[in-house]
């Protein structure tokens, strides 16, 4: 058997073990953290980073420069992924958030042993996370060496390709400040920022001429979809073709609702706590004391505390017994979820959707709702609506389609769009 008999004959097997793997994941969300004690406007006191994860006095000025890197040990078994893995690094990197400020940002950068035996020169994926949680602890980088990140799934079939991976941390996700978690702007600079930063390392094999896909899902849809919203304007240096977003976080406000009082009712509070963070709006007179208490803790949790915050309503975390709804509906809150929008900015390169409409987080509805108005300003956008299990169990099928969307989006084939249908 040929050497892309095997390639595929692997990838099948990584696609195969993905629904075990994330059943494994959603099952070990039980650890307990502790209780933050400063107010809901600061950030939570957590233990020391790693020196490797500490800004600098001083910036470089280009945005995608690399600070630092260092090689990392890579674990991603029992998928087996760490034998594809030639070159490790974690890195370091300049970034601009929402604001405008110059940041450090975190993220990894995986080049596998498998030859690229494509046209030019070996791609590289802007491979945006999914929700990680809000503490430096979580970060991708670090969850990578201790064999417990759940993106490896994903990871693995596109390192079986010959692709190469970057991934970011995003802002303040193992680095000093608060993560800016659902910050459109500040994720898809991120996710960006690091294919320039994996194009500058040496000895990767890559360089400014790489082509350049993207793909996330859930909040990684997200950052990834804002991502090549914002390609064109903010990275044209990027020879983006194409990207997959799946069950993107498009809407807040219908999403919020969705999240409510429900399983998932962490991510609300990743959320309202992030983007506060983002916008600097002090969350204090919106909460009572149990809602203080609780924006503190989750700042000081991963996703697999879940379980912390699961079936909790935000009306009993509020200062007046009103849902987080009501208070997305008044200022500064109402300016803060519109922005974040997704749909807004016509993508200049080929974008495939994926999600299931059995989606028990992000509402089917919003994701369709995304890639119309993508159409309807011209975008070349196809929808693929796949009916997998819940939330989780949409990322099988979103994993199953990259893989010959960027195939052909690197050969230099069309898509072709189904616009019409939409």
């Amino acid at each position: 058997m040929g050497a892309p008999s095997r390639r595929r004959a692997r990838t099948a097997g990584a696609i195969a073990s993905l629904t075990t793997l994330l059943t494994t994941t959603i099952t070990a969300v039980v650890t307990v953290t502790a209780l933050g004690t400063t107010s809901a406007h600061a950030a939570v006191e957590e233990p020391p980073r790693p020196p490797f994860y500490e800004t600098p006095a001083t910036l470089p000025s280009a945005n995608g420069a690399v600070i630092r890197s260092e090689k990392m040990t890579f674990l991603l078994d029992p998928l087996d992924a760490t034998s594809l893995v030639r070159n490790a690094q974690r890195v370091l990197y300049k970034s601009t958030n929402r604001a405008g400020k110059a940041i450090a940002v975190s993220g990894t950068v995986l080049v596998p042993h498998a030859p690229w035996i494509g046209l030019g020169s070996r791609p590289v994926i802007g491979y945006s996370p999914g929700t990680q949680g809000m503490a430096d602890r979580c970060a991708p980088s670090r969850q990578f060496s201790e064999g417990i990140e759940y993106e490896g799934v994903g990871i693995e079939s596109l390192l079986l390709r010959g692709y190469a991976v970057a991934m970011p941390d995003y802002e303040g996700l193992g680095t000093v400040g608060i993560h800016t978690y659902m910050d459109r702007v500040s994720q898809g600079r991120a996710t960006l920022d690091v294919v320039r930063a994996a194009q500058r390392l040496p000895d990767t094999g890559l360089s400014s001429t790489s082509p350049v896909g993207l793909m996330g899902y859930s909040q990684g849809g997200g950052a990834a979809a804002a991502a090549v919203e914002l390609a064109s304007t903010y990275a044209p240096d990027l020879r983006v073709k194409g990207a997959v977003v799946g069950a993107v976080p498009a809407d807040l406000d219908r999403v919020a609702t969705t999240l409510d009082g429900g399983l998932y009712s962490s991510f609300a509070f990743f959320a309202l706590r992030g983007l506060s963070a983002s916008y600097d709006v002090d969350l204090t007179p919106y909460l009572n004391a149990n809602g203080r208490a609780t924006s503190d803790r989750v700042e000081t949790e991963c996703v697999f505390d879940l379980l912390n915050n699961a079936f909790v309503k935000s009306s009993t975390l509020s200062y007046n017994g009103q849902p987080m709804s009501t208070l997305m509906d008044a200022e500064p809150f109402r300016s803060i979820v519109a922005a974040q929008r997704i749909g807004t900015i016509k993508p200049t390169v080929p974008v495939l959707v994926t999600h299931s409409a059995l989606d028990d987080v992000i509402p089917y509805a919003v994701g369709k709702q995304m890639a119309r108005s993508w159409c309807g300003k011209g975008a070349n956008v196809r929808l693929h609506t796949n009916v997998a299990p819940l939330h989780v169990g949409g990322m099988v099928p979103h994993v199953a389609e990259a893989l010959p969307f960027f195939e052909a989006r690197f050969a230099g084939l069309p898509q072709i769009s189904n616009c019409w249908l939409i």
